[in-house]
């Protein structure tokens, strides 16, 4: 992971976990906040964090803002990102990210010259849809052109049998990247198994990594469950 400065503006539950998880890379990483308590709640979380009005330009300008590699901001009120975000601009900022809940503040930060945006919200409720749809869904990675890359726990009617028998290629146009699987004496966590080959057994309890279009999976699964 690429190491560098991050400003995160803004500290509810989203700016936060954004903040903590950038730390964690290693990376310098400042917050700002009006709220005392939040700052004193993440202070020993991140490189530094400062209570500051992040629409004052002068209140940025003494956090050298300019400095930071990207700022990403995830205010909650819409009307204070919006003014962070014109602040941010008119100082040249070299990449700003900010957070939009619906169509209509993404069309408005569009408008503005923001690209990079962020709609927690909407990934989430995709993400639930998906899987009250697909029960055997672990996770999931859209992909241009109606293609994902999918978790999915193994269907039953393929348990016990080797690879090669299930002819994922030729009868459901899908490639297994790999299988995650459970070992005895390895804290019962998931480990790779590596590049599955034609004779690899699939086994109760492995999750299937899966590449190819999205109803085609969907149809594995409803075949094979």
């Amino acid at each position: 992971m690429k190491e560098g400065k991050y400003a995160v503006i803004g500290l509810g539950h989203f700016g936060r976990a954004i903040a903590t998880s950038l730390a964690k890379s290693d990376s310098e990483v400042v917050v700002i906040d009006k709220d005392e308590e939040k700052i004193y709640q993440i202070s020993d979380d991140v490189s530094y964090a400062v209570t500051s009005d992040a629409t004052d330009k002068r209140a940025l300008l003494a956090q050298d803002i300019r400095s930071f590699d990207v700022v990403i901001i995830t205010i909650g009120d819409f009307e204070q990102r919006l003014l962070c975000a014109a602040t941010l601009i008119d100082l040249n900022i070299k990449r700003i990210v900010c957070r939009a809940m619906g169509s209509n503040e993404r069309l408005i930060l569009e408008k503005m010259g923001i690209t990079d945006i962020l709609s927690p919200e909407d990934e989430v409720g995709k993400a639930v849809a998906r899987r009250l749809l697909n029960p055997s869904m672990v996770s999931y990675l859209d992909l241009p052109d109606d293609h994902c890359v999918m978790e999915i726990e193994a269907p039953k009617y393929i348990i016990g049998k080797e690879l090669g028998l299930v002819n994922l290629r030729d009868d459901y146009r899908l490639s297994l990247i790999t299988i995650k699987r459970r070992y005895e004496g390895k804290n019962n966590e998931l480990h790779i198994v590596g590049v599955p080959g034609t004779k690899t057994l699939i086994l109760k309890g492995d999750t299937m990594i899966l590449f190819g279009k999205t109803k085609d999976i969907e149809k594995f699964v409803e075949i094979n469950n």
